[in-house]
Parts: structure tokens; C-alpha cells; sequence
């Protein structure tokens, strides 16, 4: 073979090698970032009785919907609405909490890290939860302001976070106009970092007509139809858990950001923050999943999640 002929097919080699290796570099860039787990900090398990610590006796009442012990009462209801191609199926959990607040949160894996998940029930499960429903899947980004059980995780200021305090109340804040030590010093016990806040102050908190969380790769405004997860506060140790189906014809096209926070305005929250939405929005209890994920009966692995704790 000729030199011309070996420069012409190393030419050609080197035409298709070259952006192959761009393409798979790329693709192993966008793997790292949004598939490959990254643990940061391995957590020990909140609620955990060892044989030295004495086990609290609680009298407990419960069916399939409701749930009463010596410090804590849940009462779920599913409510539909509409009808057709406009039908809204969504869950209600009125909890409170006669003494101590007993909201506590939980990782995925009992690690706190990136793209680490597992299925909100398993979470729930795993943690010896009554119930629980998902957080806001603080590893699907690497920003925002991550105090979980006391401990800061993550601290880069973005975006509208929510706190619940140590008194058994909870606020929505700017991450950026607060810093996490003065959080942890008003008593902050767990921060969420998602959005945006639907009421605060006892009204409606404004226009959600375009709305953004993340820079990540393929985000969008979720203010239209959605699945949704939120957190409410009527008054202190008072809270209302919601969580709308969504994305399913004849049985829930979900909520805008509007009808979410006029519900939990109209439920008399005080205070309301949305969590993650979408294939995430899982509410559990008495050890099943109570709503019915996208319609199909299918959860979505996520990071975190917000649960009670079984007496």
C-alpha cells in the first residue's frame, strides 16, 4: 500500500474515532453527573433502639387511615374531583403532634451523596416509618442549603428553601439572604431545597406563572398539571401532607402550583412549601403506598424522605 493510501486511511480513522470519543465522553460526563452515585457521608439511621435504651410503651390505635398514639394522630383521606380528562385525585394526611415534633427525615441508603436513591416506601420501610412521604431529591442537584437531623450537608444558597424547627413549626425562606448557621441556631432541625413556597403568612405566596428549580440538564417550568408533594402548617405541631396524582387520563391530571397552594390555603395552612413533584410524589402509610404514582402504581426512586415514626 502506498503512503498516500495509509495517509488517506489514517485520515479516515481518525474522522470517525475522533468524534466517537467526543460523543462517549459526553455521554460518560452526563452518566457521572445524573446516574452514577456519589456517597458523600454515610448517616446512621435515625429512630433506632438499642437493647441498652429502654423501649417507650405507646397505646396505639390504627386501621387503614388513620393512626393515633400517645403523642402523635394521622388522618389520610383521598379526595376526587372533576371528572373526564379534568379529574383530580389527591391525598390528604392532618397530622399533629401533642408534645414533641416528631417529624424526622431519611436518606436513601443511609448515605448522603448524589443519584443515591431508592423507592420512598423502602426508605420508610428501612426507617420504621408509619408514614412518610418523599422529600425533596436534594441528590438529583449538587446546590441548595441540606441541614438533615441537626447536621449540615450541603451548603450553596440558590433558591426559596423551607426549615422545620426544633418548636413544631416550619418557615420558607431565601437561602440566599440567611446563612445555615443562624438556621441551626434558630433551631432549624431539617431544611428542604426545592419550591417554590406556596403560602406564607397566612396568604397565597404570589405568582407561579413561571417557575424554574434547577439549572441541571432538562429542566423546565413546572407550573402547569403536575403530580405534586407538598407540606402545610395550620399552627404549631399541626401540619397537612398532600400529595396529588397526576399525568393519568380519567383518573388525575394533577395540579398546577396555583390550585396546589389555593388547596393548602383552603385546608388553613398558614405556611405551604412544594417538595419534589412528578414520578416522585409517594405518600406511604401503615406499610403501603397510599396514592397511586403517575397512575400506574410504580414509584420513583428518590434521595430522601420526610416520615413519622412507628411507636
Amino acid at each position: 500500500m502506498s503512503n498516500h493510501h495509509k495517509r488517506n486511511k489514517t485520515k479516515i480513522i481518525a474522522s470517525i474515532a475522533i468524534p466517537l470519543l467526543i460523543i462517549a465522553i459526553i455521554l460518560y460526563g452526563l452518566a457521572n453527573r445524573y446516574l452514577f452515585e456519589h456517597v458523600e457521608v454515610i448517616v446512621t439511621p435515625q429512630n433506632i433502639t438499642t437493647p441498652a435504651e429502654p423501649v417507650k410503651q405507646s397505646t396505639v390505635q390504627a386501621d387503614d387511615w388513620n393512626y393515633e398514639d400517645d403523642n402523635e394522630t394521622i388522618h389520610i383521606k383521598k379526595v376526587t374531583t372533576g371528572s373526564g380528562s379534568d379529574m383530580i385525585t389527591y391525598y390528604v394526611a392532618d397530622v399533629t403532634f401533642k408534645t414533641t415534633t416528631n417529624l424526622l427525615t431519611a436518606f436513601a441508603k443511609n448515605a448522603f451523596g448524589t443519584n443515591i436513591i431508592e423507592n420512598t416506601s423502602t426508605i420508610a420501610a428501612n426507617n420504621n416509618a408509619v408514614f412518610a412521604i418523599n422529600g425533596d431529591y436534594y441528590g438529583f442537584r449538587n446546590d441548595g442549603v441540606i441541614i438533615r437531623s441537626g447536621t449540615l450537608y450541603r451548603d450553596e444558597p440558590v433558591r426559596d428553601g423551607l426549615a422545620l424547627l426544633s418548636n413544631g413549626t416550619m418557615k420558607s425562606y431565601n437561602e440566599e439572604n440567611i446563612t445555615s448557621s443562624t438556621l441551626l441556631a434558630e433551631g432549624t432541625t431539617n431544611t428542604f431545597s426545592f419550591g417554590p413556597t406556596l403560602v406564607t403568612n397566612g396568604a397565597v405566596a404570589g405568582d407561579f406563572s413561571s417557575v424554574t428549580i434547577d439549572k441541571n440538564f432538562g429542566n423546565r417550568s413546572i407550573q402547569n398539571a403536575n403530580p405534586r408533594t407538598g407540606i402545610g402548617m395550620i399552627s404549631p405541631n399541626h401540619f397537612l401532607f398532600i400529595v396529588v396524582d397526576g399525568r393519568a387520563s380519567n383518573y388525575s391530571r394533577g395540579m398546577t402550583l396555583t390550585e396546589f397552594a389555593n388547596l393548602f390555603h383552603e385546608l388553613g395552612a398558614i405556611e405551604a412549601y412544594n417538595l419534589d413533584g412528578g414520578g416522585s410524589s409517594t405518600m406511604y402509610f401503615m406499610g403501603r403506598v397510599v396514592n397511586n404514582p403517575l397512575g400506574k402504581s410504580n414509584e420513583r426512586g428518590v434521595s430522601d424522605i420526610i416520615y413519622i415514626p412507628n411507636s
